[in-house]
């Protein structure tokens, strides 16, 4: 039987005070999203003279004198597990909240280093939770100390090379994967309290077994509080054939369907899934198409969107869909598909037709700091 003080630390355990002020659930893990496909460097940027490829389903390096691959996604509070192996003469780093400027270290990020052994040499295991201040990593299972004062930032692999004219590290990437910690709930699975709904629409919402349904449209529902910079994660459903509808965020408050789209419509030309309809399930509607639908009608499926800045990334389940850095002029009518929306803004659900039907559910977030 649990003391009473025991009662009291659980219950204050599960509540947050969000940044507006307002209690909320907490959750303190989200769900794993791979930053590398095993395929491609899509979702990454190089930098420096290093030759970075993917080779047999890892990332390589194996020339080049410095420099670094770093995702173009910013995260902030996570876990993080990286698989990799150092060879030949020189050293890898594992970077976290780190600048694009290279000075990881002088400019608030952290950094793990990796001599580089015999090549023969087994494959590293990093793992990394950040949470705020409070940062633990372990390489191997055995600690080791990192900082990161920044806030947020990119994960990066950096190159150094011993001598200039000799051989220098060849650096295998075998596996990233990352999750969010420390999240707050934009539902609560019972009733529509912070939540509003658009007026005179067409749309239905209900809470059906946990999860917010959206039947009929078109119509919104839009959340109590506004976001800028985030990571959010939502489990959506199609319960019909092809169906319409759409993620919405940093939509002026009370506007109908503003601000940037994550699509949903879990369309595809013939037998072709890269060949999206529409822009596709996790595209970012009229600017980037989803690169490959990867959902199916009728089956769950989480959705991660990453939105700093000018910059979008959105994953389908654990894989990255769309990468979108926004460079076009700023739009003041709020619309991201005609210009860069730089306010914070509602995220918001669409019903988008007579035909809509979908349900959401697990909608979690974690705001990054302006």
């Amino acid at each position: 039987m649990k003391s009473k003080l025991q009662i009291l630390v659980i219950a204050v355990a599960a509540l947050v005070v969000g940044s507006h002020g307002a209690l909320a659930m907490s959750v303190d893990a989200g769900q794993w999203i791979n930053l590398f496909d095993g395929e491609t460097l899509y979702g990454w940027t190089v930098f420096g003279d290093g030759n970075w490829t993917v080779e047999d389903g890892s990332i390589v390096v194996t020339e080049g004198d410095s420099g670094f691959i770093a995702t173009t996604a910013q995260f902030m509070d996570y876990e993080l597990e990286a698989t990799l192996r150092v060879t030949g003469e020189g050293t890898a780093g594992v970077a976290i909240r780190t600048p694009l400027s290279g000075y990881t270290q002088e400019e608030g990020g952290g950094v793990i280093y990796l001599d580089a052994g015999e090549d023969n040499v087994a494959f590293s295991k990093i793992n990394i939770k950040a949470v705020g201040d409070d940062i633990t990593a372990t390489v191997n299972e055995h600690p080791v100390e990192i900082s990161a004062p920044n806030a947020h930032g990119h994960i990066a692999f950096q190159l150094h090379k011993y001598h200039r004219n000799r051989r220098g590290p060849k650096i295998e990437i075998q596996e990233v994967k990352l999750r969010p910690v420390v999240m707050r709930s934009l539902f609560n699975g019972e009733n529509l309290d912070g939540w509003n709904i658009i007026p005179d629409r067409a749309s239905v919402f209900s809470v059906i077994d946990g999860a917010l349904n959206i039947k009929d449209g078109n119509g919104q529902i839009e959340t109590e509080d506004v976001f800028r910079d985030f990571v959010l994660q939502i489990d959506c459903i199609s319960h019909g054939e092809h169906l319409n509808s759409g993620v919405f965020f940093r939509g002026p408050v009370g506007v109908f369907w503003r601000g940037y789209e994550a699509q949903i419509r879990n369309q595809w030309m013939r037998d072709d899934r890269t060949r999206p309809v529409d822009f596709g399930t996790g595209g970012v509607y009229g600017v980037n198409a989803a690169r490959k639908v990867t959902t199916t009608d009728h089956e769950w499926f989480t959705m991660t969107i990453v939105c700093v800045g000018n910059h979008i990334a959105v994953w389908l389940d654990d894989y990255l869909v769309a990468d979108f850095l926004d460079t076009r002029p700023v739009d003041r009518g709020a619309d991201g598909k005609n210009g860069f929306v730089p306010d914070a803004g509602t995220i918001h659900l669409q019903g988008h037709d007579p035909a809509t039907d979908l349900s959401f559910k697990n909608i979690h977030i974690q705001e990054y700091p302006e």
